[in-house]
């Protein structure tokens, strides 16, 4: 008789319990968090969390039209709490329902499966995003007039979208860094993982906060179709390693996508915001228009572009590197074949030869 071994779950409160139970956990501070609508009293603080803040509403004069903006503050620490929240439960979701599935057919090592997860969500993620992101700029023609990147500027006034977004954006960003421990991720992928994390998060909050949502739009939609097609493309190569397509298609638009950023950025802050009417520096007014910050944010972006291109050159280098380690021992077993056959000719007419000379 067999007896089955009982499967302990983990004590409360340990690693493992965390980690297996940290979606639940999320889900279920949500739940709560909209429950808590539905009462009168609470409902006050709980919406905090869930709509966005800082609504300013503009009227015109006959009082026939009314404009609806936001601006920011300290509001939105929580309202992104919340959608990081979300984030956990999407990212849960995602990996349980699409990704493990796909890895229990594929059978990857687990190095390649821990790079199939990775590109699996920011696939999802970059997909998600880049639609969103250019749904707002086609819906707002913020594409037609290059000038408006630092046109009446400061724009300390958002449309309700472009404020959701960047919400949502600092948001995942965010839930990354919990997820490299829920996840269980390498110890030599975490470096890697917490470097562009972080990026994003600096980038993202710094043009958030320095009223340069339009141009961290701009930026960032085509930053993430070139994401979304190296990932796409790494997703498609684990499953079959014979398709490498989609890497040329990625590799034309990096390098066309950093000189974008380039020239947007030195429009901008070295020519473009030098010359509006109201430099200064105030932050009731959201004004950061001084040449420090301007020199501070252009070297920023530069230096990040540099090092995307540093990167970049080295991945390429090391993938002609594996490519000529390929081709040199098949051009060995080539010249081998070829050799064999130069010698088997010459020992036929060496027979033969030797045979006519005994006839």
């Amino acid at each position: 008789m067999r007896f089955r071994r009982k499967i302990r779950s983990p004590t409360v409160l340990s690693h493992e319990f965390v980690i297996q139970n940290h979606a639940d956990t999320a889900s279920g501070l949500v739940m709560g968090l909209l429950v808590v609508l539905v009462l009168e009293n609470p409902a006050k603080f709980a919406i905090i969390f869930v709509a966005v803040q800082y609504n300013v509403t503009y009227t015109t004069d006959d009082n026939s039209d009314q404009f609806h903006f936001y601006d920011y503050g300290p509001k939105d620490i929580a309202t992104i709490f919340f959608y990081m929240l979300i984030a956990i439960n999407l990212h849960a979701i995602i990996q349980e329902q699409i990704l493990d599935k796909i890895n229990r057919r594929l059978h990857l090592s687990k190095t390649k499966h821990s790079k199939f997860n990775e590109s699996g969500q920011l696939a999802f993620f970059y997909l998600f995003s880049f639609i969103w992101g250019a749904s707002i700029l086609n819906e707002e023609e913020f594409l037609m007039d290059p000038s408006s990147l630092w046109k009446d500027y400061p724009r300390s006034r958002m449309l309700f979208q472009v404020k959701f977004f960047y919400i949502c954006q600092i948001a995942y960003w965010l839930h990354a860094l919990p997820e490299l421990y829920f996840q269980r991720i390498r110890k030599e992928d975490i470096p890697r993982q917490l470097c562009y994390i972080c990026l994003y998060i600096a980038h993202i909050s710094g043009a958030y906060l320095l009223n340069l949502q339009h141009l961290g739009l701009i930026l960032m939609v085509p930053h993430y179709l070139v994401e979304l097609i190296f990932h796409a493309s790494r997703l498609f190569y684990f499953i079959d390693e014979n398709k490498q397509q989609g890497f040329t298609l990625w590799a034309l638009l990096f390098v066309m996508v950093r000189l974008l950023t380039l020239t947007l950025s030195v429009l901008t802050f070295g020519f473009g915001l030098a010359r509006v009417e109201n430099p200064g520096f105030s932050i009731a007014d959201g004004n950061f228009n001084v040449l420090p910050v301007r020199i501070g944010c252009l070297a920023a972006v530069c230096l990040t572009q540099a090092w995307m291109m540093w990167k970049f050159i080295n991945f390429q280098l090391k993938k002609w590197r594996e490519h000529v380690k390929n081709e040199i021992p098949k051009k060995k077993i080539a010249n081998t074949k070829n050799k064999r056959t130069k010698k088997e000719p010459n020992r036929a007419n060496f027979v033969n030869g030797s045979a006519k000379s005994e006839g």
